[in-house]
């Protein structure tokens, strides 16, 4: 029987991805605000269907971390600023997901990260997050990145960090701290930053959306 479902899962995940490039936002329990940035998500869809080819609906849904609703989409993007917390049912649903071909972006919007490492231990117990190096293929997908991940918002000045998990070489998971692309991609209006400063968020998020697309 649970061979039966883990077939089911993999083929769902594989329809999602021939039909359509589908993307959700991923609420979470903890207490952090996983709506963070509103506007920032339907912003990078845009840009990516003007610029980087792609087709995906520009009013992504929210999906709850246990749901099995999550597999109907192959890219699940997750932020905010505050406490994450994972239930066991929960951490295995998302498990689940990732080795059958998910893919999640996870932008910390400033002050996520000790809490979103603690949330990984348990979906991923014989994992860890592992940098990715400037060469690696998510920084020249489509716009050329030399240095790796940009630095959008000072928040504590330190450099910013593109941290993943692997398995057997394919990134299921992509956790970005100390840039805050997520600032970046929303309205102008929101943040006043200067157009050179979102034009690279931006680029970095269509990097990071048909990159996943792709592999």
């Amino acid at each position: 029987m649970k061979q039966l479902s883990y077939f089911v899962i993999i083929l769902t995940l594989a329809l999602a991805q021939v039909q359509a490039q589908e993307v959700a936002i991923l609420k979470y329990n903890g207490g952090g605000d996983w709506y963070a940035n509103p506007t920032a998500l339907p912003n990078l869809i845009r840009f990516c269907n003007e610029n980087a080819g792609t087709e995906i609906n520009e009013k992504p849904q929210t999906v709850e971390v246990g749901s099995s609703t999550i597999f109907q989409y192959p890219f699940l993007h997750m932020t905010g600023h505050g406490n994450v917390v994972f239930s066991d049912e929960e951490a295995d649903n998302l498990r689940t997901y990732l080795f059958s071909g998910g893919f999640l972006h996870i932008d910390d919007n400033y002050g996520m990260a000790p809490y979103l490492k603690k949330a990984l231990e348990k979906v991923f117990p014989n994992s860890t997050l592992e940098e990715l190096g400037s060469d690696h293929p998510i920084f020249k997908e489509i716009f050329k990145f030399p240095e790796g991940l940009p630095k959008i918002h000072e928040h504590d000045g330190k450099r910013p960090q593109a941290l993943g998990v692997f398995q057997e070489n394919r990134l299921i998971l992509l956790f970005t701290t100390e840039s805050d692309l997520g600032d970046g991609w929303e309205d102008p209006s929101v943040h006043n930053d200067p157009e050179e400063i979102r034009t690279k968020a931006l680029q970095m998020g269509a990097n990071i959306m048909t990159y996943a697309f792709k592999n």
